[in-house]
Order: structure tokens, then C-alpha cells, then sequence
């Protein structure tokens, strides 16, 4: 709920950002942005190994797939935030993740992650059909017991 409302911060200091030759960036929330930096390089020790194209399987409820998923979460609130955000804002706050590569990094981690044949483990089709429930097709609830 939060998340929202902090672009209206940056939105009052706006003007004073347009005074520089430079191509100008603006960082997200910094503690936000630390967190993902620090998640970021422990996705990438995860996934090192594992080239895009090819997936991998992390095991419910590990360290890994905590992980994963507070990253996953992180982008979830970085969204959120872009989302509230003025389109001076974003384009700031894009120029930043440009910046830091955040952005590609999370294409590459996404690549790895995504399982090969997104069905749901409930289905009980073989074949592929229009029955089949997929991750594309059906609502996930991510609640956090």
C-alpha cells in the first residue's frame, strides 16, 4: 500500500532535476534498490551455471526458493511503484535501471526460471489441450503463510 505513494516525494523535486546537460537518472527508493542489488548477485551465484534456454529447478520451500521469491517480490513492488509514478518520473527511474542493468538481469534471471512446460502440477493431461491449466492461464495466490 505504501509503495504508491512515494513517487509524489520525487514529483515535488522534479524541477530541479532538469537543469543538467547529462542524461539525468533517478533511483528508486535506495533501500528497495539495495535489497534487489543484494538479491541480484545471489541469484546470479544460484543461477550461474545454468545458460538461458535451459531452467531451473528450485525445490519449494529451500533457501533458494525464499530467495527467488523475495526477488520476484522486490520487482513485484518496483512495478508498483513505476506504476504510481508521473511519466517524467519513469523515464528517470528507467534511465536508472538502464544504468545498473537491473532490468537485464532480471530477463536472464526470468529465462532460467521459467519452467519449460508451465502446467500445472494438478493437471492431469499428458497432451497439451485446451483443458490443460497452465501457469499463463490460471490466477496465482502467492499468500504468505
Amino acid at each position: 500500500r505504501l509503495m504508491p505513494e512515494l513517487p509524489k516525494f520525487d514529483d515535488e523535486n522534479l524541477k530541479s532535476y532538469g537543469d543538467e546537460e547529462e542524461e539525468l537518472a533517478l533511483s528508486p527508493p535506495a533501500a528497495l534498490m539495495s535489497i534487489m542489488a543484494t538479491q541480484e548477485l545471489l541469484l546470479e551465484n544460484i543461477l550461474e551455471c545454468i545458460p538461458v534456454g535451459e531452467f531451473a529447478v528450485i525445490q519449494p520451500l529451500s533457501d533458494e526458493f525464499c530467495l527467488v521469491l523475495g526477488y520476484l517480490l522486490t520487482w513485484k513492488l518496483t512495478l508498483a511503484f513505476f506504476k504510481a509514478a508521473s511519466s517524467q518520473l519513469r523515464v528517470l527511474y528507467s534511465q536508472y535501471l538502464r544504468r545498473t542493468k537491473s532490468l537485464n538481469k532480471l530477463l536472464y534471471h526470468l529465462f532460467r526460471l521459467m519452467p519449460e512446460n508451465p502446467v500445472f502440477s494438478g493437471s492431469t493431461s499428458e497432451v497439451p489441450n485446451k483443458d490443460t491449466k497452465t501457469f499463463f492461464t490460471e490466477e496465482l495466490h502467492l499468500d504468505v503463510k
